[in-house]
């Protein structure tokens, strides 16, 4: 049994928690869910309760309710992706290796009939806190969700927006959101899907499967190249979001 009271979470014990889970399971609705994200993933921060909360997660992904199963692999996923931190918890991957692998298949199941786009993203994402892939698991969905990253030029260092989407597949340095057309962009470059490698062959090869055409083609731009407009350096997408990780570590 967990002794919730001598665990902790964002506010304090997390003697709170087992109630909280039980009117989930019988009540699933935002707010709830909501609460828990709040307790256990706040703003990216995780705890001793949020892995102890990890079989009652792994249990409510295996649920009949769709909704609540991507809820619990959503809030899983973005606890994994948080294992790196300093937390109290021990080697929680040791630990928890049976509900990690659950929830991996049931994450991978789930990829395979999401029809939301940006449910895949958001479960794409989970899928990759639950392998350990790290920085791709805590940005991934933000950038392909939010069609945006926000990186420093590796050159001049000036923070530069990369849009991809609706708005088109450019990097500037101007607040692009609040301006018209005048504003000063580059064109993204894609990776030829042949040339991909890695992780980003890895989740382009998956979304390809999963008939996620418009994802695919979003990552060849995130895996692609860019030139910074204020100081003609170019440079890959993908890695400046990945140095700009330990930046923020």
């Amino acid at each position: 049994m967990t002794d919730w009271e001598k665990l902790s979470h964002a506010y304090g014990s997390a003697e709170d928690i087992p109630a909280l889970l039980a009117r989930i399971a019988s009540e699933p609705v935002s707010k709830l869910w909501n609460d828990l994200w709040s307790a256990l993933c706040h703003q990216g921060s995780v705890y001793s309760a949020s892995f102890a909360a990890l079989p009652w997660l792994a249990g409510m992904a295996e649920s009949n309710d769709r909704g609540q199963a991507v809820n619990a692999l959503n809030l899983a996923g973005a606890i994994m992706a948080g294992a790196e931190q300093p937390h109290g918890a021990g080697d929680v991957r040791t630990q928890h290796s049976a509900e990690i692998t659950s929830l991996l298949t049931s994450v991978n199941r789930h990829l395979r009939t999401a029809t939301d786009r940006t449910e895949y993203i958001n479960l794409l994402e989970s899928m990759l806190g639950f392998e350990g892939v790290v920085g791709w698991s805590e940005d991934l969905a933000w950038g392909l969700g939010n069609e945006e990253y926000e990186v420093s030029c590796p050159g001049c260092e000036t923070n530069l927006f990369i849009v991809l989407g609706e708005r088109g597949f450019f990097s500037t340095s101007e607040d692009y959101a609040l301006s018209d057309d005048s504003i000063d962009t580059r064109p993204l470059r894609p990776t030829s899907p042949a040339d991909l490698g890695g992780i980003g062959r890895r989740l382009h090869d998956i979304a390809l499967t999963d008939s996620q055409h418009d994802v695919a083609h979003m990552l060849t731009y995130v895996f692609g190249n860019v030139t910074c407009p204020d100081c003609d350096t170019d440079f890959s997408v993908a890695d400046q979001v990945s140095a700009d990780w330990a930046i923020t570590q």
